[in-house]
């Protein structure tokens, strides 16, 4: 029976697409990236299920739209009755493993994951749950702001590069510990890191890998606040983009540092793509790369997530596996959705598991193969969070993008036309009756008034709930990861001699050598 392969799945944070080698980038440094994207399938328009850590994570894993599991915002509880594909392939005997962040929320930290070796870098309570009560002023719970942009630079050291070290480091032990293990299961390693997420600093080795006056400024420069649409309006006040003035230097500066972000994360990477050669595992392991959403870097004037254009929503996404033809590109359009059912037919060769929930996603093995001439050419995004006070949705199929959000008018783009969305098709006769269809079909299939009053009636629980759980003994969420001295290293009441115990750590193994021949007298 042929092995089950082992998984590999590298997650970075915020990281736009459009900065990347593999999608025409021509400065960023991503030597690693650009391996695993040789080696495997590079999908030109992924997109995030929603624009916001939480809520694109959830819908990830589960396979399963954000609104559907009540993934809101960034403190919406993820349901332990909800199954994703750590749970699956647990099911079908797979080690589980996290390193990194994956934005839990809830009392369950570990959504099918046997062993998690870090703790997260954001809250796991109720504390960022939106507020569409709030409108004179917009709320921003996770209180973004241009401080990441006007304070960009040098740095000697961060909490994220604290963070994303000992996300790698953490990873790259963990695949020598399962090296060492007995049993020869396949593994599931997800390593989520925190880069490049702003504020927009990084130490001097990588803000040398670039001279500063070969960075590129915005392809489309910043757009006058009258001249936006009512979404962008809302997000700028709502990142209090007005107490700042935001100088071309600022720009650059920042720019600068994301670029050298993201070399940063690119080195970690390389970590673990060395650490499964040194195990002799790189052949026999799926390696998935994404994203869990963009970063506009300053296009449009804008910054961060949060809103509906590509800088923000599509997401890198490069697929390499066992006998998968290396150095193919998809243009068909897909999600995060997507990748539950993909994993388990990659995980079953083809022969995946009956799934015990819905799956709004669907498996893309058939790209890894060639074509799939079955494929629908469309994807879903949401957004439920701060910045708006009704669901949004944006609907791309094939060329078309559409944007729709209770209150504000349709935005229509054609992206083979139009890839910085400058013109809002909506306003051309032309388009009329393919904007009515693309809005029609959004209300019919996904019903923006039931999930709006669902995210209401959750927000109003949500709030109290923090409010309550924060007086008197406050019982935290966050993951706690426990590590028992007594059975690390070399310890006197251990069962083996000290050298016995060595030998078995080491990799790879040795056997035993047969007693030496007894001296002569």
């Amino acid at each position: 029976m042929k092995k089950a392969p082992n998984i590999l799945f590298i997650m970075a944070d915020q990281l736009a697409a459009s900065v990347l080698s593999a999608y025409g980038h021509k400065l960023v440094k991503t030597p690693n990236l650009d391996r695993i994207a040789a080696r495997g399938v590079v999908f030109e328009n992924a997109y995030c299920p929603n624009p916001i850590c939480a809520s694109s994570r959830f819908a990830m894993m589960s396979g399963q739209y954000s609104s559907r599991i009540g993934a809101f915002d960034n403190a919406s509880e993820f349901p332990a009755s909800v199954p994703t594909f750590a749970h699956y392939l647990r099911a079908l005997g797979y080690t589980t493993c996290l390193s990194g962040k994956m934005h839990f929320v809830g009392p369950d930290q570990l959504h099918g994951f046997e062993e998690r070796v870090t703790t997260d870098i954001y809250p796991a309570d109720f504390g960022w749950t939106a507020d569409w009560a709030q409108k004179v002023e917009p709320y921003a719970p996770s209180q973004m702001s241009m401080r990441g942009v006007v304070e960009s630079g040098l740095c000697v050291r961060s909490l994220q590069m604290d963070y994303d070290d000992e996300v790698a480091n953490q990873s790259v032990q963990w695949l020598f510990d399962h090296a060492r293990r007995p049993e020869g299961k396949p593994f599931l390693l997800v390593s989520s890191f925190t880069h490049p997420h702003n504020p927009f600093t990084i130490s001097q080795k990588y803000w040398d890998l670039y001279d500063d006056a070969d960075i590129d400024m915005p392809a489309v420069p910043s757009i006058p606040f009258d001249k936006r649409d009512p979404w962008s309006q809302r997000y700028y006040r709502l990142i209090r983009q007005d107490e700042h003035h935001v100088t071309d230097a600022h720009i650059r500066s920042a720019r600068h540092a994301y670029y050298g972000m993201v070399s940063y994360f690119d080195e970690k990477v390389g970590m673990l793509i060395d650490a499964l050669e040194k195990i002799g595992a790189l052949d026999d392991t799926v390696i998935v790369f994404t994203a869990d959403h963009g970063d506009m870097i300053g296009e449009r004037g804008m910054w961060y997530k949060f809103n509906p254009y590509q800088n923000s929503i599509r997401v890198p996404l490069f697929i390499s596996a066992p006998g998968v033809r290396p150095g193919r590109r998809v243009s068909a359009n897909c999600g995060l959705v997507d990748l539950l059912p993909t994993l388990l037919d990659l995980a079953t060769d083809g022969r995946p598991p009956e799934l015990v929930d819905h799956c709004d996603g669907r498996s893309l093995s058939g790209w890894l193969q060639g074509t799939d001439k079955s494929w629908k050419d469309e994807a879903l995004v949401e957004f439920t969070s701060e910045g708006v006070y009704a669901p949004a949705f944006i609907l791309r199929q094939g060329k078309y993008k559409y944007v729709y959000c209770e209150g504000d008018p349709g935005m229509l783009f054609d992206m083979e036309a139009d890839p910085h969305e400058l013109a809002n098709l909506c306003t051309d006769p032309a388009h009329a009756s393919l904007a009515r269809r693309l809005e029609s079909e959004i209300e019919t299939r996904f019903a923006p008034a039931a999930v709006k009053a669902r995210v209401l009636a959750s927000q109003r629980r949500r709030l109290f709930l923090h409010s309550t759980l924060i007086r008197g003994t406050y019982t935290p969420w966050d993951y706690q990861v426990r590590r028992d001295a007594s059975r690390q290293y070399v310890r006197s009441v251990a069962t083996t001699s000290t050298t016995a115990t060595k030998a078995k750590a080491r990799f790879p193994f040795v056997p035993t050598a047969p007693p030496d021949t007894p001296r002569k007298s």
